[in-house]
């Protein structure tokens, strides 16, 4: 009887443990029957983490194939109505912590996938629209590039495709920061401005803390839209987002016709929305139940379920390949490739205005939530602006 009871206690905390597991939020998630993971662990205090999630199996391990699985260029641009390819040079900036030693080898396999322009290694100075180029810096500027880091060079991949992806022609400027440090991303972020980058991407963030204002200087820059992901987490704020000097992109789960064209969008469960704790209310945003800045103002695909193919040679969790990845840090650039394509950015004030002075042409995003806040706008996609999805999605560029 004494085994017996051995036994069944031993049993229990096994199928216990078994289930705590199981239910790990990280690994849990799931969308359209997938199972998707935070690709970047949890930041460390004055840190940021990255934004995206990647499809899993049953055991919590990545996905990989040989071939694309998700939304690639043709989905992204039919269904947000945009050209894929400017008149006059644009340079788009992504900043990114850690290294990625093959990213250009891995920008030009995916290009070769999808029949895109490859990219060449050269200055962007230097780059036009007939001949785009890709460049890599560290925080500094120069090429002593920092450490790899699996998960990072995953979120670099993401990036740097999904810009190309809407931008085929565009500049790409790859600012690589020394960590995860907010004081060596902003350091990145003034790189990628002193370098000439009037779109900046940034796909990561922390919950809000005191003494963040201080950081907003590396973001009150005419002339330069700086666009940063809302978050994973679902209702609640983060930061950088939250700054009233960027824009602030949610999430949304896009579906596509048979033609790849725009048929619906809701607001991602995942997508960080709310009101700040720290930040003044910009002079555009209009809504009533934030006194401070609210997020976000405009969304994109961002749902792993309906995410983006992503090709990457690092391996990541001992696979490599093509994966599918979604989170806020698909959004973000998306929409900096958009405001690229717009090419308004450098004669605009305030770049992340712009699509308040035209929401109507953007598509409206009324259904879906992303948490509970007693049926308000800001966890609650609705008619006009809403905190998941903001004013919209891209519907061409008028907006940007």
């Amino acid at each position: 009887m004494k085994h017996l009871t051995f036994f069944l206690l031993g049993f229990f905390v096994f199928v216990l443990g078994f289930c705590l597991v199981k239910l790990t939020p990280s690994v849990q998630a799931q969308s359209h029957g997938k199972r998707h993971a935070a690709v970047c662990g949890s930041s460390a205090r004055d840190s940021a983490r990255c934004h995206a999630r990647v499809i899993v199996d049953d055991k919590g391990n990545p996905q990989t194939s040989r071939s694309p699985s998700g939304y690639g260029p043709t989905q992204f641009t039919k269904a947000y109505n945009l050209s894929g390819t400017v008149s006059a040079a644009q340079t788009i900036a992504i900043v990114d912590a850690y290294d990625h030693p093959n990213i250009l080898s891995d920008l030009n396999t995916y290009s070769r996938q999808y029949g895109l322009p490859p990219m060449a290694s050269c200055p962007v100075s230097g780059g036009t629209a007939a001949n785009p180029c890709f460049q890599k810096v560290n925080q500094n500027g120069g090429t002593n590039y920092p450490s790899a880091n699996s998960s990072w060079a995953l979120e670099i991949s993401l990036d740097v495709e999904a810009a190309h992806a809407v931008c085929h022609n565009c500049n790409l400027l790859l600012v690589e920061a020394n960590s995860a440090s907010y004081t060596d991303l902003m350091t990145a972020v003034d790189r990628a401005r002193l370098m000439g980058a009037t779109v900046i991407s940034n796909s990561y963030g922390s919950s809000e803390f005191s003494g963040e204002t201080t950081f907003d200087t590396h973001f009150n820059h005419p002339g330069i839209a700086f666009i940063f992901s809302s978050g994973d987490n679902g209702y609640g704020p983060q930061y950088p987002a939250a700054s009233p000097y960027v824009t602030a992109t949610g999430g949304t789960t896009l579906l596509v016709n048979s033609d790849n064209t725009y048929n619906s969008e809701t607001a991602w469960s995942g997508a960080g929305s709310g009101c700040s704790v720290y930040e003044p209310k910009p002079s555009w945003q209009k809504d009533t139940q934030c006194s401070l800045r609210t997020i976000a103002d405009v969304s994109a695909d961002a749902d792993p379920g309906t995410g983006a193919a992503v090709y990457d040679s690092i391996r990541y969790q001992g696979r490599k390949g093509w994966f599918q990845v979604g989170g806020t840090s698909l959004s973000a650039p998306l929409i900096a490739a958009t405001y690229a394509l717009a090419g308004n950015a450098a004669s605009a004030t305030n770049a992340n205005a712009l699509p308040y002075q035209n929401p109507s042409a953007l598509h409206d995003v009324v259904s879906g939530s992303n948490g509970t806040c007693n049926g308000s706008y800001l966890c609650t996609a609705t008619t006009g602006y809403d905190g998941p999805t903001g004013l919209g999605s891209p519907n061409g560029t008028p907006a940007f």
